[in-house]
């Protein structure tokens, strides 16, 4: 029996703001990825376009050993560029498998342990620094759309290392309005991203206490982990991170030094699903929680929700909540996800659960240069005071 082999590997740049990688196969089975760098799309998509050189003729349901292939193939390894690359990749993988198959990639894995997944939305859309009337405004709207677990970030006004008490308080009464609008049977969580001074995060997250986050999310950057422990001794609440981390090797310390409670990998960085998946079961030997990270397009999301599916240790699943439900798929897929009363259904269609339009991405494609601000999801880093 002759193996499937590999064609063809195409990378598209659509808009608003994603990158998608498509391979194509002998048997006429394709896969999509997103391996979509936020603000470093075009580098990624030259990596893309390298390792699609070890990939024309390899059989794609060797996923593992792919993996291998692209990551243990060069000298250097690991880092947001390459990661990404092979993240996308990844995905794209599965979905040929979960289609030759004619199952989904959650059934692959182990089988689900839900029927429906738990989103959380973002709250007052492409604004940092919200009034208290926009605040209560988007509260009741999220709680009206059915969702019952909400983000929102804490990056504006910016925080100095030692910042006044007035600017303490002014951030605290965001987060009391939210509490006030929300009422006690929705969570919260609270994104510092990670631009609070280890100095400043334990006195802000006191404060945060009487209105009980969901968690919070990157206290400080994760790049040195004693001082996210630290911080995390410091404090009753959750406290989350990973969506800057890579690979099983990127998580292994902040799992064993148990320095979050919750760890939030990025399937369109870290390394894609199985990389997932075993971060997942990493986490679960110390009974900490996952919530992958999402602020990327519906491919991503769908990658997400496969993962979500099969993995017993998870908590919920970000979104960025584009009001024109793009991140759905609404433009893209020839049947979107779809929300209903703040949870998606487990998705059961073979491969990664969708059906791309082919037209649609050649019409959203563009040269890589397109750029549109009023459209900057809620977690783009590239943009902000660090």
């Amino acid at each position: 029996m002759t193996n499937m082999r590999i064609i063809d590997v195409q990378v598209f740049q659509i808009k608003p703001r994603w990158m998608l990688v498509k391979i194509s196969t002998d048997e006429g089975i394709t896969g999509w990825g997103e391996p979509t760098l936020e603000g470093k799309a075009t580098v990624v998509e030259q990596a893309v376009k390298v390792f699609a050189e070890l990939l024309i003729n390899e059989d794609p349901m060797r996923i593992e050993h792919l993996y291998n292939k692209m990551y243990r193939g060069g000298f250097y390894r690991g880092g947001g560029v390459i990661c990404s690359a092979i993240s996308g990749i990844e995905q794209a993988l599965w979905d040929i498998k979960g289609k030759k198959l004619g199952v989904p990639v959650w059934q692959l894995l182990g089988g689900k342990c839900r029927d429906r997944i738990r989103m959380y939305a973002h709250t007052v859309p492409f604004n940092d620094n919200p009034t208290r009337e926009e605040i209560l405004y988007w509260v009741n709207k999220r709680k009206k759309d059915g969702f019952n677990a909400l983000k929102t970030s804490m990056v504006a006004p910016p925080i100095r290392h030692i910042d006044t008490w007035d600017k303490v308080e002014s951030i605290i009464d965001r987060i009391a309005a939210m509490r006030e609008a929300a009422g006690n049977d929705v969570d919260i969580a609270v994104d510092f991203h990670g631009r609070i001074s280890p100095a400043m995060a334990p006195l802000l997250m006191k404060e945060l206490e009487p209105y009980h986050p969901m968690f919070i999310e990157e206290p400080v950057l994760p790049e040195n982990v004693e001082v996210m422990k630290r911080i995390s001794e410091k404090t009753v609440l959750p406290v989350a991170a990973g969506e800057r981390l890579f690979t099983t090797y990127g998580f292994r310390e902040i799992i064993e030094k148990q320095a979050v409670n919750v760890v939030q990998p990025d399937l369109c960085h870290c390394g894609g699903i199985l990389q997932a998946f075993k971060i997942a079961a990493m986490a679960a030997n110390y009974y900490i929680s996952v919530a992958p990270h999402n602020p990327l397009g519906p491919v991503a999301l769908a990658a997400c929700l496969q993962l979500d599916t099969c993995i017993s240790n998870f908590t919920a699943q970000e979104h960025p909540t584009h009001e024109k439900k793009l991140d759905l798929g609404v433009g893209l897929f020839k049947d979107p996800f779809v929300i209903k009363e703040g949870y998606i259904d487990v998705p059961n269609k073979p491969g990664l659960g969708f059906e791309i339009d082919e037209d649609a991405v050649k019409e959203l494609s563009y040269d890589g240069k397109w750029t549109n601000p009023i459209l900057y999801f809620e977690d783009d880093h590239s943009m902000g005071e660090w």
